[in-house]
């Protein structure tokens, strides 16, 4: 296989950086119209299209050439560098208006705009997209739009990235199949949720008499997190007790949590404020930010960023685990803080709660513990195929796997 060196300026036609933040103040925004990217569009390798605000068709024509279009490459400059995705062909929308954090790329017939992609998502490629980084203040990248121009890529001839992207899309549509058939199961479970504990339908619409009203910490013991010395070598190992921050579960994205990036050892749990909490476990994160809701897939302890809640016998993880789903604007409504907004533990204890029948609950568990096996499955192929299509990249890449014997 024969590579060529270029630099990103002769694999290029278009190049722009996004508005001045003062072009898109808040009273611009609607309720629909033209969606303008945020930084978790940007999370991956494709176009995340989740959460968007919008801005009207003529506000996006005033912005010119900070429209993104199919086939384009957005480039995060600043704020959580190193991301960078590809508008794909199938994307919701026709065009979208980059944020002030964001520069765009359009690709000319040397390179394909999934390749480039792919290529900085490299141990390499984010070497050489971080390399002009500053981490004073916000990080950013110095002079963006020229010194991403100057880097310097070897890529094959057009023919053999077709084949690399190929390969790697069959892995992504795979992983982006089992993810619409959580979310599908999700939602099933959170209907059925609402359906019995906030309607009351199959009780006529009315609370049952024998259920009651309570608190959280009626449900199960809440506890929370701590972090060992980072000073001490020994608290912190790479196969030890699983230690979860929220952005572990930012990066995860996982219903079902084994392990973070972080472990600690036995002596750091000891020497921490950390708990050791089992398997069933709800974690709730309660500060920076509020709200991932997670399951705990086996032992594990958290960071003081957590609000877990250890569910008492005869309640269920499921009932708390939606319950939390349910409430959680009213969660985050009632947190308090001055530097950031925290909930505290007393307001997790005392935050108020149907407290349903044993038998109910049983039931209720039932129900959704199929639905969690099936989720659990998918959620640990996705991990795998993410692992195979992170391992395949950077051998496809330089050249040390050919692509004609990949079989996926």
């Amino acid at each position: 296989m024969t590579f060529e060196s270029h630099f990103i300026s002769e694999l290029i036609d278009e190049i722009s950086m996004g508005p001045f933040g003062s072009n898109i103040k808040v009273e611009c925004f609607v309720d629909e119209g033209i969606p303008v990217l945020n930084g978790s569009n940007l999370e991956g390798y494709e176009l995340k299209e989740d959460s968007f605000r919008y801005v009207t068709e003529e506000k996006a024509d005033s912005l010119n050439k900070a429209n993104a279009y199919r086939g384009d490459v957005v480039i995060t400059h600043r704020g959580t560098l190193g991301q960078i995705v590809f508008i794909p062909q199938t994307s919701k929308y026709e065009r979208y208006v980059i944020s002030q954090s964001q520069f765009r790329i359009r690709c000319n017939d040397k390179i394909l705009p999934e390749y480039m992609v792919y290529y900085f998502h490299t141990r390499i490629g984010q070497h050489k997209l971080l390399s002009n980084a500053s981490q004073v203040g916000v990080p950013a990248l110095a002079r963006p739009s020229t010194t991403f121009q100057k880097i310097d890529i070897e890529i094959p001839d057009i023919t053999t990235q077709r084949q690399f992207v190929a390969i790697l899309q069959k892995i992504h549509d795979k992983i982006a199949v089992n993810t619409a058939i959580n979310e599908n199961l999700e939602e099933q479970a959170q209907a059925i949720f609402k359906s019995w504990f906030v309607d009351f339908e199959p009780f006529g619409g009315v609370m049952p008499d024998d259920w009651k009203i309570g608190t959280i910490s009626d449900l199960g013991n809440v506890v929370g997190g701590g972090t060992p010395s980072k000073k001490v070598d020994e608290y912190y190992t790479d196969d030890g007790i699983a230690w979860i921050t929220p952005k572990d579960l930012s990066n995860d994205k996982s219903k079902f949590i084994v392990h973070g990036e972080t472990d600690i050892t036995d002596l750091g749990l000891a020497k921490s404020s950390a708990t050791l909490m089992p398997k069933g476990t709800v974690l709730f994160s309660s500060r920076a930010p509020i709200g991932y809701i997670a399951i705990a897939d086996g032992q594990i302890s958290t960071n003081q960023g957590f609000k877990s809640i250890v569910p008492f016998e005869n309640i269920g993880t499921a009932y708390i685990f939606y319950f939390l789903k349910e409430n959680l604007s009213a969660i985050e409504n009632i947190a308090s803080g001055s530097t950031f907004k925290e909930v505290s533990g007393s307001t997790m204890k005392n935050f108020p709660t149907v407290i349903p029948d044993f038998d109910t609950l049983a039931e209720f568990q039932r129900f959704c513990n199929p639905l969690f096996e099936q989720q659990r499955a998918l959620e640990y192929e996705n991990r795998y195929l993410s692992s195979l299509r992170d391992t395949l990249l950077p051998k496809l890449m330089n050249g040390e796997i050919d692509v004609s014997e990949v079989k996926i």
